[in-house]
């Protein structure tokens, strides 16, 4: 949804669960930003026009990112995630839109959700997700009469969790059935 509250959530409010990685996220900025808009700090550092700076905070953006994906906070995901290229893209990408907040009004998707009526759909969400709360696709289940919410009790954010991957594929499969 891209909600203000979900990324104050996902850059703030998730971090007293991940105190070790949080500092090291917040030493990746100047001092004089730790106690601001980090994605703010972050998307200036990534537009800087010294290479090394970019470089410093897209391995932080998304070693912070890393951790709180998974269930497992040392889990070593995808590779192509560790490799510089990734990693400058997808930081400059993700604080680009955060830091517009989609160019959507906070809100709208949801409050707009009803024009998905008769659209089939599911949304599969790990139970144990820190970095997109529940309550965002909970909502939205209830908003999207015609969509459908799969809860796996045992995973994080990451396809790699425990029962997400199945869950993923078995929804898939759904819909390439009625084909």
């Amino acid at each position: 949804m891209t909600r203000r509250s979900e990324i104050d959530w996902l850059y703030r409010g998730v971090a007293p669960l991940f105190p070790e990685q949080w500092e090291r996220f917040c030493a990746g900025i100047p001092e004089a930003d730790r106690g601001g808009d980090l994605v703010a700090a972050y998307y200036r550092l990534l537009q800087s026009t010294d290479p090394d700076v970019c470089v410093w905070a897209a391995r932080n953006w998304c070693a912070w990112e890393n951790s709180i994906v998974s269930v497992d906070p040392n889990a070593k995901g995808d590779p192509q995630r560790q490799e510089l290229v990734f990693q400058l893209a997808f930081a400059r990408i993700v604080t680009h839109y955060f830091e517009h907040n989609a160019w959507l009004a906070d809100g709208i998707l949801l409050r707009q959700a009803g024009a998905l009526a008769g659209i089939p759909g599911v949304m599969v969400h790990g139970r144990l997700d820190l970095a997109a709360p529940l309550i965002t696709a909970w909502e939205l289940s209830r908003a999207w009469k015609s969509g459908e919410l799969v809860l796996v009790a045992t995973s994080g954010h990451s396809w790699g969790d425990p029962g997400m991957a199945e869950a993923i594929i078995a929804a898939t499969d759904r819909f390439s059935a009625k084909r």
